[in-house]
């Protein structure tokens, strides 16, 4: 069974990306790695290459930033990354530039790779989220945040990107059809320095939307203001290995009222059949075999 990881990323240093992170948490399961990196401000492609060359590939790419309509560049940028795959891969691991693997789910992946290698009829394998805000102490717990996506899919030309680069869909925009697995992958999008944070914010809109548009809605300031959140709750287990440095040099404060929460009738709803009965509502980039 042959794995082949892959990857997107553009600017790590200027946004404080945990790309080196996210690609070491996953590579001991690899047999390669693609990444594609876009033409950066910074020394991202520097950063990627000294990652370990034996087993990474980088394409160097440019990104179209005339397309801004619903993040469709990062989808396009995850495309070139798997067309490189090689056909000879059973399944190609994805991860994105601020999502990391704890080093204790990796035997159970693989094993659940070679599980459904020869089950044609399993197209991707489903995991669970945890999205940490603010701090790594906390972790997002109402209805706005994701709580599963695809991150393991079979190597098929038929497969692409969808919308903004949060799932994947077939060539005739059909769901893919997935296992759920036990395990999770932690995404740190949301746990910055604030200012690399406020950074992030400014730039990262514009994926999406006009210059029109961010300047009326994204708020111009020196930090990134945390406070405006719903609710949040601590988070009681081990981070991945890969990140201790990285938490270690953590240089800001941020603390949070577990008892205060902000939530709508619709979320306290999609929370409690979370929690109880194990129902998730909203929208779903899949469908479960």
């Amino acid at each position: 069974m042959k794995i082949t990881g892959f990857t997107f990323i553009r600017n790590a240093l200027i946004y404080d990306y945990p790309v080196v992170e996210a690609i070491r948490s996953i590579l001991p399961i690899c047999d390669d790695f693609v990444v594609a990196v876009g033409k950066s401000d910074d020394e991202t492609l520097k950063l990627i290459a000294e990652i370990d060359p034996s087993k990474i590939r980088i394409i160097e790419t440019v990104w179209d930033d005339s397309l801004r309509e619903g993040g469709r560049v990062l989808a396009l940028e995850t495309d070139k990354a798997y067309k490189e795959i090689s056909e000879d891969t059973d399944w190609a691991f994805y991860i994105q530039g601020d999502e990391v693997v704890h080093e204790k789910y990796l035997e159970r992946i693989k094993n659940e790779m070679m599980l459904w290698k020869d089950h044609p009829e399993v197209e991707g394998l489903l995991f669970d989220y945890l999205h940490f805000y603010g701090s790594y102490d906390f972790v997002g717990s109402s209805g706005k945040w994701y709580p599963n996506e695809i991150r393991v899919i079979r190597r098929n030309n038929s497969i692409y990107s969808y919308r903004d680069a949060q799932g994947f869909r077939t060539d005739e925009n059909r769901k893919l059809n997935v296992k759920k697995i036990d395990a999770c992958i932690y995404h740190y999008g949301w746990v910055k320095e604030p200012s690399a944070m406020q950074r992030k914010q400014e730039n990262f809109n514009k994926l999406w939307h006009p210059d029109s548009w961010v300047e009326k809605n994204v708020i111009k300031a020196d930090t990134f203001d945390y406070s405006g959140i719903d609710a949040l709750e601590l988070f009681k287990g081990t981070h991945p290995e890969v990140m201790l440095d990285r938490i270690g040099k953590k240089n800001w404060k941020f603390d949070f009222d577990i008892s205060f929460n902000n939530l709508s009738i619709k979320d306290k709803l999609k929370k409690t059949l979370r929690k109880y009965a194990g129902i998730e509502l909203g929208y779903r980039n899949y469908r479960k075999v």
